[in-house]
């Protein structure tokens, strides 16, 4: 395998399209994206499972997918086939599936069969991959014989109801490059030891993650040069240094250089089904059910078991048919066993089983079809940890409460007289529980990757499909190329199209019966009057589709206030989280946070970067420090001097006045550029400035022999000693930058630009550069203290306080020191809004060669183009089989919601990361509980007061009532009762005036027409005069 693996890269290298699959390359990495990009995929079984793997492996980027089915369409197939319709029934099902499947990504060859898979069947297509759902357990081991015996890499899966199964079998020997999909650690080094046991050691800041027993390699080291690009197996003796062997006779380390991580391949033996279906090894991925993997394997062999001896399924619900159903498994969990193969056998799981397993949900393939598409890129590109051998989910919990604990009686759903596109569902839940599905009303906020599966998966549930139902679905952005390959609702013709406007015609597609209703207005305090209490009061819950986190907790926010259920969802690559929120019963997604990623200290950043991470942010604040910041303060002035003059002139700080007024007069300065050969001038000068002059003068400052006052090394630990950089127009980089600064320069004058690198190269050629003289008495600080210190020191310094002066003496001091209007109106100017996936803009273009110059200055390992659009562009790493598996988790949670589930142990939180495969589930935290006087309450409670009151009304209200006195009422940053603070005649006047009233009054505005209530905070003492230290909050409704 590992041969295979490296002829194909080496040999196959076709172009990957960037601007298509930039998320999905984060995730797999260019190799592997080739290496798929030569898969030939065949998929048995086109019902909803089927499409959905298909779905997931072609918007991945195989070569060849053979979609392969004999059988047609039925009405069973319309509760999770999003491609067939009603019109389709009788026909057969991969000729129905192919149109809409070739659709998702055109450099995919879609081809679709009925005929009998045999040897020529697998040898004429080239598959490598064979994909089987739906198939019988003989079936199952057939191929599975042949697949083992002729090196197919061979997944099976298949769902039953609420139970999931997938299997894979990689062959004898499968080479895994990659084994859990994180990037390589990396590491500065502070020393390194000269002794029998070299000791590397690394900053105290954080630990540094290596494993025993891995391998690292070294750059850049200075002095002990003999590490560096050489391989070590190394020894973990601390958080904070590795061991690496005997260093003796290298050189003396004198600075600088990283340690980096070497992933090493590891092979693993798979066993065939045959084999493995008699000694299963079973991938536990819920731990509050321990044994439920090996009752599973059981049950689903016993599914072909009892089809051969009754000659059909078990019937739905069939208790007659579920006692049968368990003989068989009892005999099979013996038979051909030394010992049974579970000793919790569990009855009521397996029964279950019976009862349900005909049954076909959509989000259950949504699960299991992300998972095991992942499972297909995994045989093809040896990226990520493969499942061995098997993984078995369910989702009990998603029936009734008393249904799926068990109990002496368990109630058999209804069931409609008449076959509807949902029967398949209501198989599992009954007719009457698909009737409150289908009026029941959500909101999805977003509408890219994870609001398109949700969209899909609620369509083919039926959420909405009555009248009385709905679904609401927003999203402020327009389609672009890089969503197609996971936002599958999409297509190249949207491009520039409203993604949720896009999505709801889409989906109405899959089901014509759903009520869908398409926002463009993002749901933000600004946009109260759109999703007002009206709004919110009508949902039966919410499901966030967002990707970041301000967002996610105003929706967070809403859905407390509303008293709403919500689920949100996230992925990173092949990572994703659900948090189930439940009114009462669980923690709010607000109530915990992760820390904020660590900030790069200025200092560093400015003068003492040591990864490549630093001189990327650096080279992204420089683009917005030189194209973006000052064009825009000038644009600002340019359209209203007055306006910019009263803004600006309200900066408490000269130092910042100052600046603001430097950049418009060097925008629109007698200097700026007239033609592309001033741009070039420019850039050429820049060049100088940033990576010749600034680093000569900080080695002025700071020689290479420096000593601190301690008499240490100032350049060594994490302080790398730079060196100049000449330019040299035969260099790309250097060239990069000057071709890129200088078109970027030439944009914001609405000069044309050139693009033609060898005129370029020419013209900057003949630019003279004056000889760079170092400055005495330049400041340069050496740590974050010292200029931290120093700015506090200018900004105190530099405050001027004119109490004396009026606004419009002010206002006129500071346009004596801006240019005249009548000598700049007619300069025309445009500021760039830095845009990472326009790769004709020269943003990333000047951003890299920024980045990668700096990074020479200072000796660190240079990045490519692709990771460095990723780190400034802040991109999040995404790939459809995480998207689709997430999706499926979140639905099952709102099939709860809808059932109405009371126990806090019947909701699932999910974290799960598919590279390793890791599944963990957990109950959701519940809230926290406070107390005041004899009462309790957590975020869900609060003081609900119905009508408008006088403010005498109001205190004597919670005297009377509550036996609080309130010492102080305020909403937002407006008091609007403090007693203390309040002079007698104006108190006297509020007590008869109505809170509202008192409201408009103090903060100079109506209350809008939307708005009924209002959200008030108080704090009070007991009768007795004691402080109360919490209390809720007041939901104030005065109409």
């Amino acid at each position: 395998m590992s041969h295979t693996l490296q002829h194909q890269t080496s040999l196959l290298t076709p172009d990957i399209d960037e601007s298509l699959y930039s998320r999905q390359i984060y995730v797999m990495g260019k190799e592997a994206m080739n290496r798929l990009a030569h898969a030939h995929v065949l998929i048995s079984g086109m019902r909803g499972l089927g499409v959905e793997i298909a779905k997931n492996i072609i918007l991945g980027g195989a070569r060849t997918v053979v979609i392969h089915d004999c059988d047609k369409v039925q009405y069973e197939d319309l509760s999770s086939q999003y491609y067939f319709s009603e019109s389709d029934i009788g026909q057969n099902r991969a000729k129905v599936a192919v149109e809409k499947l070739s659709e998702l990504n055109s450099y995919v060859h879609v081809k679709h069969s009925s005929d009998m898979i045999n040897e020529t069947f697998l040898t004429t297509n080239k598959i490598n991959v064979y994909v089987l759902t739906d198939a019988k357990l003989d079936q199952q081991i057939l191929v599975g014989n042949y697949c083992h015996e002729h090196g197919i890499k061979l997944i099976i899966a298949n769902t039953k109801g609420l139970f999931g199964q997938i299997f894979c079998d990689f062959g004898e020997k499968f080479e895994v490059l990659d084994t859990n999909g994180e990037n390589p650690i990396t590491q500065v080094i502070t020393e390194i030891s000269r002794d029998d046991v070299g000791v590397v050691f690394m900053s105290m800041d954080a630990r540094h993650g290596f494993e025993e027993g891995s391998y690292v390699t070294f750059h850049g080291v200075q002095g002990m040069t003999e590490v560096n690009e050489h391989e070590f197996k190394i020894s973990v003796p601390s958080p904070f240094t590795i061991t690496i062997g005997d260093t003796r006779k290298f050189g003396i380390y004198e600075g600088g250089g990283t340690v980096i991580e070497v992933k090493k391949p590891h092979e693993i033996k798979f066993k065939s089904l045959a084999d493995s279906l008699i000694e299963p090894e079973l991938l536990l991925c819920d731990f509050s059910k321990m044994s439920m993997p090996s009752n599973l394997h059981l049950a689903f062999q016993a599914l072909s078991h009892f089809e051969e001896r009754y000659h059909a399924l078990p019937k739905p619900w069939d208790e007659s048919d579920a006692e049968k159903f368990y003989e068989i498994v009892e005999k099979l969990n013996i038979d051909n066993r030394d010992k049974p193969l579970t000793d919790e056998l569990n009855k009521h799981w397996i029964k279950l089983f019976s009862k349900i397993c005909t049954g076909d949900l959509c989000p259950m393939q949504a699960v299991i079809g992300g998972i095991a598409a992942q499972e297909v890129m995994k045989a093809v590109t040896g990226k990520f940890m493969p499942i061995r051998q098997f993984l078995y989910f369910d989702a009990i919990e998603c029936l009734p409460e008393n249904v799926f604990q068990p109990s002496d009686i368990i109630p058999k759903p209804r069931f409609s007289t008449k076959k509807t596109r949902y029967c398949s569902q209501e198989i599992v839940f009954g007719a009457d529980f698909q009737e409150k599905i289908c009026k029941s009303k959500y909101f999805v906020v977003g509408a890219g990757a994870i609001g398109c599966e949700m969209l899909k998966n609620f369509s083919m549930m039926g959420i909405g499909c009555d009248k009385e139902g709905g679904v609401y679905v927003t999203d402020m952005d327009s389609i672009e190329k890089s969503n197609l390959n996971r936002q599958f609702l999409f297509r190249s013709w949207n491009i520039g199209q409203m993604k949720s406007k896009v999505a709801a015609e889409t989906v109405k597609t899959m089901n014509p019966m759903m009520n869908i209703h398409a926002y463009i207005d993002g749901v933000l305090p600004e946009t109260e009057h759109i999703y007002d209490d009206k709004f919110f009061e009508r949902l039966d819950g919410v499901v966030n589709a967002l990707d970041n986190v301000k967002a996610r907790e105003y929706i967070d926010r809403r859905c407390v206030y509303y008293g709403k259920p919500l689920v949100d969802s996230g992925t990173l690559g092949t990572k994703a989280s659900v948090q189930v929120v439940v009114p009462y019963l669980t923690e709010s997604y607000s109530s915990t946070r992760d820390p904020p990623d660590p900030s790069i200290p200025m200092c560093l950043l400015h003068n003492f970067p040591n990864m490549i991470e630093h001189t990327i942010q650096w080279a992204r604040d420089n683009f917005a420090g030189l194209f973006t910041i000052p064009v825009q303060q000038a644009d600002e002035y340019q359209r209203d001097q007055k306006e910019f003059a009263h803004r600006t002139s309200k900066n408490l700080s000269e130092y910042d006045r100052t600046e603001i007024i430097e950049n418009v007069k060097r925008i629109f300065g007698s200097d700026r550029p007239k033609d592309f050969l001033d741009c070039i001038k420019w850039s050429r000068n820049l060049f100088q400035q940033l990576f010749h002059n600034t680093i000569a003068q900080l080695l002025y400052n700071f020689p290479r022999n420096h000593k601190t006052t301690t008499g240490e090394r100032f350049w060594s630990g994490n302080k790398r000693c730079p060196h100049v950089i000449n330019f040299d127009v035969h260099n790309k980089i250097h060239l990069d930058y000057i071709v890129a600064a200088s078109n970027l320069l030439a944009h914001i004058y609405f000069i044309d630009q050139i693009r033609d690198r060898q005129y370029i190269a020419e013209q900057v050629l003949k630019i003279k550069i004056p000889e760079f003289q170092p400055k005495s008495g330049v400041q340069i600080f050496e740590n974050e203290e010292q200029l931290k210190t120093d700015m506090e020191k200018k900004r105190r310094k530099n405050s001027i306080v004119e109490d004396d002066k009026t606004e419009d003496e002010k206002i006129n001091k500071l346009l004596n020191h801006l240019p005249k209007y009548d000598d700049i109106h007619n300069i025309n100017i445009r500021a760039h809004e830095f845009e990472k996936d326009d790769d004709t803009n020269f943003h990333i273009d000047y951003i890299a060669a920024t980045a990668n110059l700096r990074a020479e200055n200072y000796e660190i390992q240079s990045a490519d183009r692709s990771k460095i659009k990723r780190i400034a562009g802040n991109i999040i790493p995404a790939i459809a089989t995480t998207t689709a598996m997430v999706t499926g988790l979140v639905c099952l949670e709102v099939y709860k919601f809808i059932q109405g589930h009371k126990n806090l142990e019947s909701y699932k939180n999910a974290f799960v990361n598919l590279a390793l495969p890791f599944f963990g589930f957990s109950e959701p935290v519940p809230p926290r509980k406070q107390t005041y006087l004899d009462h309790e309450f957590t975020l869900w409670d609060r003081f609900d007061i119905q009508g408008d009151m006088t403010l005498e009304q109001f205190l004597e209200y919670f005297k009377k009532e509550h036996k609080l006195i309130v010492t102080m009422l305020s909403t937002g940053l407006t008091v609007l009762y403090s007693p203390h603070f309040m002079k007698q005649p104006s108190r006297a006047g509020d007590m008869k005036r109505k809170v509202s009233e008192i409201y408009e009054t103090l903060t100079h505005t109506k209350i809008p027409s939307h708005v009924r209530s209002l959200i008030l905070d108080f704090t009070c003492e007991d009768l007795e005069g004691n402080d109360i230290d919490d209390v809720p909050y007041i939901r104030y409704t005065f109409r």
